[in-house]
């Protein structure tokens, strides 16, 4: 053949990465594919794992408190459930006896707002603002056709949620259980050969599952005690329910806390006026700067470290591969696979260190 009908080196190379890179991209596209198509199974899957790296020591005390582990199990899983119901009975009691007077703060805000447009800069008339309520009503009006639909989604919403929520519950029960006898099951499924570097690296991602769990709970109770506490002492209603609400949002880091923090600023200028949404403003940034710069590094520490950029990037593609859930997975995701990717750097360089065995040499033939 020619010279010139050789393919040159780079493109050579640059044509064996593309199809390499192609490949990669097709099998993580069908592999996002089918955890969206089974969400219903692999989201309360993951979920279970949060709770079973939240809980899994305090099973593990028990036992070593002479506890069979069945028994061990059971109390830690009923107490799981007992404080969730309980934090969303006393949300509810609060919501139902405060509800009536934020309504009524709504309705006032909105009369305020109607007289500054009459006698604020706009000078709007009458007949103006009641043009705008007519149209507003007319686009409520114009959706009613579709309530059936809505009703029957929320229904089938509902269902889909209650069976998730069993999945999770009996998941977490026999993770907590019998963990390790699954874990073990999974690593044979590879080949020998690859089973202790498998087993090494599921035991370092879930170490650093467990820390970042740990880490980010006791950073969202943090931020939730803080907004609630300055919305107390602001007399923002609610309290409780932004508490709840701030220490579930902060298990997606760096925006969650802000988000629903929000919430709260909302509240205070619904029910109090701009100058308490103002400080309880305040009061979110502050317990943001809080989080940021003093709890997330000395908490999470070095095992869980994962640079505030992979975490952006890590929030921005969970949300668009599964909304809110893939947000909140994400991360302890980010941080599985930073873990693991450093112990097998680490892994490798140990193997290269090793001296080579001294193999001895063949007598030379006489």
């Amino acid at each position: 053949m020619s010279e010139r009908y050789q393919v040159p080196p780079g493109v050579e190379i640059a044509t064996a990465w593309a199809w390499r890179l192609l490949v990669i991209a097709a099998a993580g596209a069908v592999g996002i594919f089918l955890l969206r198509y089974f969400s219903e199974i692999t989201v309360p899957l993951a979920v279970a794992l949060l709770g079973t790296a939240l809980t899994i020591n305090a099973v593990n005390f028990i036992e070593s408190r002479g506890v069979p582990r069945l028994l061990a199990t059971f109390a830690v899983v009923i107490f799981m459930l007992v404080a969730f119901f309980g934090m969303l009975t006393l949300v509810g009691q609060q919501l139902s006896t405060q509800v009536t007077d934020l309504r009524s703060n709504v309705v006032e805000g909105i009369s305020q707002v109607q007289d500054w447009a009459k006698t604020g800069p706009l000078k709007l008339t009458d007949s103006q603002i009641q043009g705008y309520v007519d149209t507003a009503k007319e686009s409520i009006a114009s959706s009613d056709t579709s309530v059936v639909t809505r009703v029957s989604e929320l229904g089938s919403t509902l269902t889909h949620v209650l069976a998730g929520f069993f999945i999770a519950l009996f998941s977490s029960f026999f993770f907590l259980y019998e963990g390790e006898r699954i874990w073990s099951w999974v690593v044979a499924l590879f080949p020998r050969a690859a089973r202790d570097r498998v087993d090494s690296s599921g035991h370092t991602a879930w170490a650093s599952l467990v820390a970042f769990v740990r880490a980010t709970v006791l950073v969202a109770l943090t931020d939730a005690i803080g907004i609630a506490l300055g919305a107390w002492v602001l007399g923002v209603p609610l309290t409780l329910a932004i508490g709840v609400l701030v220490f579930l949002g902060a298990f997606i880091p760096i925006i969650g806390a802000l988000l629903s923090g929000m919430v709260a600023v909302l509240v205070a200028l619904v029910a109090q006026g701009p100058w308490t949404a103002l400080f309880m403003l305040l009061v979110v940034v502050a317990i943001q700067q809080l989080e940021s710069h003093v709890l997330q590094p000395f908490l999470m520490g070095r095992l869980v470290a994962v640079h505030p950029l992979a975490i952006i990037i890590a929030i921005a593609a969970g949300v668009t591969v599964a909304g809110v859930v893939g947000a909140l997975i994400a991360v302890p995701l980010a941080a599985c696979l930073n873990g693991v990717v450093k112990h097998l750097v680490s892994t490798a360089q140990e193997y290269q260190d090793e001296p080579e065995d001294d193999v001895p040499l063949e007598p030379e033939p006489a």
